[in-house]
């Protein structure tokens, strides 16, 4: 679970601590020289923990004003220095008269240029934002030429940047997480989770011989100019910030092509380091039954022009848009007749709830974590049987605390919504969904959810789309129930009286409209609607609520 808010607490009460002893009594000599080192500790603290970048909230009115609709980005790695050195290209439309094009890109890099039709604009840069004036130029690109040290990654990939390392061969090897900061500690972007960039994004990225870049899209072209290689990778699909990555290594490649169940014949790639070559068959044919598995629920995978594949980085994984971050160190465990690991399998799974079906407002994150963490949950149904599902279901269950509603308030940012209930919460909602509704009715809602245009490539969605298409594909009105277990953290209470010799009343307190149950009685199991008003049950023995666990109930 990511460590919220970590970084500006402790920073924070590191410098209540060292200005509290600072200003006891002392002579103003004294003083001015305790506080001139008092200042300089504080610095030092906050810089080894690190800049907190977080990114969503209200949009930026300036950035309102125009959309991006594709990123060309050039750059330079450096491992020795950890830096890096480039330019990129924004391509933008708007439908007004633009003054400033404000972008964002942390003041840890320099903005030496800005560019456009050939011609130097003016520009400022402060406050990790990059105001352009483009007032005299009448263009819809402008090229920025930056420079700097990168951010260091403090616990990829919850608390993200750049992870450098050496792998057991002495080779460079780098990664690159963003979920949590957004695209701006690598490059200029209009970095909302709102704004996707709807014609993709080309990444060309030099670096010295004999390293290799993995990246988003199909690899176009390699380059060579005396000891420097130059990787173009390009995706013309519709991307998030974060889901553009670039990892570099020395690595091991492994390739198959993979047969959709659109009939399209895509690559399928693993690059492993070369210390585990050996383990890349393996790992190749786990994501090939991960896919599979993904598409029987999800529908078709949704890049055949591109892409499926797995990058072995230098921390846990991402979900990065046809090339996902692979650190799992290779545990995988039987399940059923193949093999199963629960990292790549989740990743993988934000193809579809991610990338293809993004949310533009981190209030609706569940969408993104939670169907995905219940895809989790559908690979055990699928190779391991019911028994193996509801087994994963109730250990989860004994997980959930209900600190947090699943659904955030509008506007919030990456920090405000991430918890882990989006997850185990989230993917509970779902599993709750075919119990209620049934496997010939919930299985086709999901699939058909997941591949409806209104919300699928640059159409966005939220919760209340969500919650209209459930209600619109089955009939059923499940708003009470959307809004208990989405909105709040209140859980209806089972109330059981006994009433006579073979009489028990049965109720759910706390919500004031009806679930259907499962209720075990010496008859068998049946589904009833329960709700606040008590219903009476004939049973011998005392009926059991909800007997497999569909629901999230007080019993």
């Amino acid at each position: 679970m990511k460590n919220l808010n970590s970084k500006p607490l402790i920073a924070k009460a590191s410098q209540q601590i060292i200005l509290a002893f600072a200003f006891e009594s002392h002579t103003p000599h004294q003083m001015k020289n305790i506080l001139t080192t008092a200042l300089l500790l504080v610095a030092l603290v906050s810089s080894s923990l690190g800049q907190n970048w977080d990114w969503g909230g209200p949009i930026d009115p300036l950035q309102a004003r125009f959309e991006v609709k594709h990123y060309r980005l050039e750059l330079e790695l450096f491992p020795e220095s950890k830096s890096i050195k480039g330019k990129s290209t924004v391509t933008f439309s708007t439908s007004t008269q633009l003054d400033t094009l404000r972008l964002d890109l942390i003041d840890e890099y320099k903005v030496t240029s800005v560019q456009a039709k050939g011609g130097e604009l003016e520009f400022s840069h402060n406050n990790d934002l990059i105001d352009i004036l483009i007032t005299a130029c009448s263009c819809d690109a402008v090229d920025i030429f930056y420079e700097g040290i990168t951010p260091i990654a403090i616990n990829p990939p919850w608390e993200g940047g750049f992870t450098w390392k050496k792998d057991q061969l002495g080779n460079d090897w780098m990664g690159l997480s963003s979920q949590g900061e957004g695209a701006k500690i690598f490059m200029p972007a209009l970095d909302h989770p709102s704004s996707e960039a709807a014609e993709g994004v080309d990444l060309l990225i030099t670096v010295p011989k004999p390293y290799f870049i993995a990246a988003n899209g199909r690899l176009a072209q390699v380059t060579q100019k005396e000891d420097m290689q130059t990787y173009h990778w390009s995706t013309t699909y519709p991307i998030n910030n974060y889901g553009i990555n670039f990892t570099m290594g020395v690595f091991h490649e492994e390739e198959i092509s993979f047969t959709s169940v659109s009939g399209d014949q895509i690559p399928m790639h693993a690059w492993v380091l070369q210390e585990n070559k050996a383990k890349a068959k393996d790992i190749l044919e786990v994501l090939k039954v991960s896919t599979e598995t993904h598409e029987k629920y999800f529908g078709a995978y949704p890049w055949p022009k591109d892409k499926v594949a797995i990058v072995e980085t230098p921390y846990l994984g991402m979900e990065h848009q046809t090339i996902n971050a692979y650190g799992n160190f290779y545990r995988f465990v039987k399940m059923g007749a193949v093999n199963y690991d629960n990292l790549l399998h989740h990743e993988l799974g934000h193809e579809w709830f991610g990338n293809k079906v993004s949310v533009g407002d981190w209030a609706d994150f569940w969408i993104h974590e939670g169907i995905t963490a219940y895809g989790d949950w559908l690979y055990y149904l699928e190779h391991g049987g019911e028994e193996a599902y509801f087994e994963k279901v109730g250990g989860t269950l004994k997980s959930i605390s209900h600190s947090k509603p699943v659904a955030s308030p509008v506007n919030s940012t990456e920090e405000e919504a991430y918890h882990s209930e989006i997850y185990t919460k989230g993917a509970y909602i779902m599993h709750s969904l075919r119990g209620i509704l049934g496997d010939e009715v919930f299985f086709p809602m999901l699939k058909a959810f997941a591949n409806d245009p209104r919300f699928t490539y640059k159409n966005q969605v939220n919760t209340r789309d969500f919650i209209d298409f459930v209600t619109s594909f089955t009939g059923e009105n499940l708003e009470g129930f959307f809004q208990l277990y989405l909105y709040t953290t209140d859980i209806p209470e089972v109330k059981i009286s006994k009433k006579g010799n073979n009489g028990f009343e049965v109720s759910l307190q706390g919500i004031d409209f009806e679930l259907p149950v499962e209720l075990k009685t010496d008859k068998g199991i049946e589904t009833v609607k329960l709700g606040k008003k008590p219903l009476l049950i004939n049973s011998k023995t005392p009926p059991i609520v909800d007997p497999r666990g569909w629901l999230m109930l007080k019993k």
